[in-house]
């Protein structure tokens, strides 16, 4: 699948350039002195340009005992460079800023003045650069850290209550536990997955959802650290739908697995939750774009409905917010989401709003729900700045 990440490789390709070139006019040349260490800052940049921008070849191309280790320092390096291009830039434009503004000033201010304002020591310029870069530095590496340690703390809890007019009155204040984008893999292994189910557990739901893009790698490498799924207690059980990255780690294998840990996956079809008394629908699709990797049909809302009661309350468990006001139409109460992370890392979390309606959080369509969650871990750079992971509890009321 050598294109399966071409235009968001492109992207990040171009991003790496730009941002390299970035740290060294800003970091380098006013920091490093002598032609020495500029040539061996410019190459070590260098390298790391074309680490990020070519890390899908390079780490295929890795031998398997030094893949872990690479993907943490690529992945590691992308999350701390970005943070100090960011750090970078908000102090230049603060700069820039307070220029503008003293320019203007001067244009007010008498000949004199505007002289002696040229006459300014290049001393005193240098100095002011070099520490205005060296408090970027170290405000970068501070927000990388904050990130760092946001991304593998707890997750936040959100509960909210959801009202479902066609759920049986038997049903009411039933709680689902929604597990998403954890993305088990090189960061997220085996003590992370143990916090996570014990937090999970604390919640006392009556039903888990693990909607997708559940882990990053095989069933041989990973499952260990999945296996931690097994001690999720609740009433009726735990529930799995595909997400993209699945499809990438082998989704056939993996909802075998889960099979084996007594996780039923929901293919294209519904089950009944509760009894012969009071029940509701629980409805489940692939991931939406997933099945263009491997060629298979993939999302398929007309068969995960086949033979349903269209009078009867209905959850839709789908990885991507895509598709909501068609499910709506066809009677879905609610659809439980994710895949977005909120955007994970600034500025990713402003541009996220263009490429999606639904980005993170409730949003309403008639008389239909849909939630989005940021996600409990995270993908690529081990950090999160302004989307905090979540863990969600809905609460379904009538």
């Amino acid at each position: 699948m050598p294109f399966r990440f071409s235009s968001f490789s492109m992207l990040i390709g171009l991003g790496a350039v730009l941002g390299h070139l970035y740290l060294y006019r800003r970091l380098v040349r006013e920091l490093v002195r002598g032609r020495v260490g500029r040539l061996v800052a410019m190459l070590v940049l260098g390298l790391l340009t074309l680490l990020l921008g070519l890390r899908r070849t390079l780490l295929d191309a890795v031998p398997e005992q030094y893949e872990r280790t690479a993907t943490v320092a690529t992945y590691t390096w992308m999350g701390v460079a970005l943070c100090l291009v960011l750090a970078l830039g908000a102090f230049d434009l603060v700069r820039a800023l307070l220029a503008l503004s003293h320019r203007l000033q001067q244009r007010r201010a008498t000949p004199l003045a505007a002289s002696t304002e040229e006459l300014v020591d290049p001393e005193r310029r240098k100095f002011l650069g070099r520490a205005l870069a060296g408090g970027a530095a170290i405000a970068g590496g501070g927000l990388a850290s904050y990130g760092h340690w946001r991304a593998f703390a707890p997750p936040m809890v959100t509960e909210i209550a959801i009202r479902i007019p066609k759920l049986p009155r038997a049903l009411d204040g039933l709680s689902i536990v929604q597990l998403t984008d954890i993305h088990v893999g090189p960061f997220i292994q085996r003590r992370f997955m143990d916090e996570l189910v014990r937090q999970a557990n604390a919640l006392k739901p009556d039903l888990f959802a693990i909607t997708g893009d559940l882990v990053d790698g095989d069933v041989p490498t990973l499952g260990p650290s999945v296996a931690a799924l097994r001690d999720l207690r609740s009433r009726y059980g735990s529930y799995f739908v595909t997400g993209n990255h699945d499809y990438y780690s082998g989704d056939v294998e993996w909802t075998t697995f889960l099979q084996s840990l007594d996780i039923q996956s929901l293919r294209n079809r519904h089950v009944r939750i509760g009894d012969a008394g009071a029940s509701l629908d629980l409805v489940g699709v692939d991931d939406w774009s997933g099945w263009k990797r491997r060629n298979q049909k993939g999302y398929d809302l007309d068969l995960a409905l086949q033979g349903r009661d269209p009078e009867r309350a209905a959850v839709l468990l789908a990885h991507q917010p895509a598709n909501f006001k068609v499910a709506a139409e066809r009677g879905m109460d609610l659809q439980i989401s994710g895949h977005t992370h909120g955007g994970q890392l600034v500025p990713m979390t402003l541009l996220i709003n263009f490429a999606w309606e639904h980005v993170a959080g409730l949003y309403r369509h008639q008389d239909s729900h849909i939630y989005v969650s940021r996600g409990c871990g995270f993908w690529g750079p081990p950090m999160r700045v302004g989307s905090p992971p979540e863990l969600v509890k809905l609460v379904l009321t009538t």
